[in-house]
């Protein structure tokens, strides 16, 4: 079964997640759904120094939204910053460093941002691809807190977890606030797997790992849109775009793909979308997108749905974690 969705995804991707599969859905785009004035919103965008988050920081910047970089790296978070306010003339970018394989730090920022800033729309975007099972100082697998590529190292579910818990008071306080979470199309080859949560369990396989992580951010995503009415909730697949990451952690796929692969603004598209447009919100909350549309969390006949026990379970185990390294 295995071997059948993944042959599924693959050829799905081939028409659907290419630089062509965007082009022949962007044509059905409405383009006044981007028309928009974001002065006085302000915007958390993790991961934003490169790649899809910082394409994404560029856009809201473009139309005078308030973003809030949170990276790991200074030197190229700063670097990135200089670029998005060159390019946008909006000086209101800004720059938070945080170590996000530390869970205590992400709820340390997460509050002290609360206390001193607002923030209507959260853009958890930050993800890397680790081929080896490693431990964070805390103990807890770094897939499953942290994603590492050399000294790059950017959270995945757990840091998703903490962050968007720790700033759901604060997004309950504003106007139109949202949640858009970028997942990946390789979810769709993976059945949520609780008894094993940080992989220690047989051969890692880091793609898998990954493919792993985003299926529960995706379930994360459905379960935070029923428990919270007043917030709006969806993730997305950006297709495959060209990016650092992708370069750097697959590297025999991008080679054969480099042609075909979507821009970094391309990838950015649907999460600007969510993230601004009005025509979003008229969706209803907790989908999964691509290419600005709501599509299916499953691929045909796959079996790879979860229960609602499962879903429990992890949301559980989420919980726990987060307050273990609750200062």
């Amino acid at each position: 079964m295995s071997i059948y969705r993944n042959a599924v995804w693959f050829v799905k991707g081939l028409q659907e997640y290419t630089k062509g599969g965007f082009e022949a859905a962007a044509k059905h785009f409405a383009p006044a759904d981007l028309d928009v004035n974001l002065s006085g919103r302000s915007f958390m965008i993790t991961g934003a120094n490169s790649g899809i988050g910082k394409a994404t920081a560029q856009e809201i910047a473009n139309r005078g939204g308030i973003v809030h970089m949170v990276c790991r790296n200074k030197g190229r978070a700063d670097a990135a910053k200089d670029e998005i306010v060159e390019r946008s003339k909006n000086q209101n970018v800004h720059v938070h460093v945080v170590d996000m394989s530390s869970a205590r730090q992400v709820w340390e920022f997460a509050q002290n941002f609360s206390q001193n800033n607002s923030v209507h729309v959260l853009i958890n975007n930050a993800g890397c691809m680790v081929n080896q099972r490693e431990l964070t100082e805390e103990g807890v697998e770094k897939n499953f807190a942290t994603n590492t590529l050399g000294n790059k190292k950017c959270f995945i579910i757990l840091g998703t977890y903490i962050l968007t818990t720790a700033l759901i008071p604060a997004l309950k306080k504003v106007e139109d606030p949202r949640v858009v979470t970028v997942s990946s199309g390789g979810m769709l080859t993976q059945k949520l797997n609780v008894d094993d949560l940080q992989f220690a369990k047989g051969a890692f396989d880091g793609t898998m790992a990954y493919a792993q992580n985003k299926r529960q951010q995706v379930i994360l995503t459905e379960r935070w849109a029923s428990q919270h009415k007043d917030i709006h909730f969806s993730s997305m697949h950006p297709g495959w775009a060209d990016t650092p990451a992708v370069q750097s952690s697959m590297p025999s796929f991008h080679a054969k793909m480099q042609s075909r692969l979507r821009t970094e603004a391309m990838g950015a598209d649907t999460v600007v979308w969510l993230a601004v447009s009005p025509a979003a919100i008229k969706q209803p909350s907790g989908l999964f997108f691509q290419d600005r549309k709501a599509v299916a969390t499953h691929l045909p006949l796959a079996a790879s749905r979860s229960t609602p026990q499962e879903e429990e379970k992890l949301l559980a185990a989420l919980e726990e974690f987060a307050l273990k390294f609750k200062p």
